[in-house]
């Protein structure tokens, strides 16, 4: 698998290339894991070239969404292939998680998400 890091907007975006499994999730866990320790912990995850997912990735991405959360911030999906948004959809994580069409729409609602906690 490759993992490609960036920051955009004070937002974290991880972009995944190949399976993710067992043995690829550890290195995106270790980067989840750093992510968090920004504040607020804002992350996309770009699953645009994944293929496969397995529980254990599940798992990773499950335990980034509640460690950002914790940290004041979410962890967004993009970019979804079809075989994984099925996974997410049979494991009705596709209603935990928020999942976008693109980088720039989980962007922009991270975006908005802060001028609407500033406005009030």
């Amino acid at each position: 698998m490759e993992i490609k890091t960036r920051r955009v907007d004070n937002v974290t975006i991880l972009e995944l290339n190949g399976r993710f499994d067992s043995h690829t999730m550890p290195p995106v866990r270790d980067i989840l894991q750093k992510a968090v320790l920004e504040k607020p912990a804002s992350i996309v995850v770009n699953l645009e070239s994944v293929n496969f997912i397995d529980s254990a990735a599940l798992s990773a991405l499950v335990s980034g969404m509640k460690q950002s959360r914790q940290a004041d911030g979410d962890l967004r999906l993009c970019n979804l292939q079809q075989p994984v948004r099925m996974i997410f959809e049979l494991t009705r994580l596709d209603r935990v998680f928020e999942i976008l069409s693109g980088e720039d729409a989980a962007i922009e609602a991270f975006n908005n998400q802060d001028s609407t906690i500033t406005d009030q």
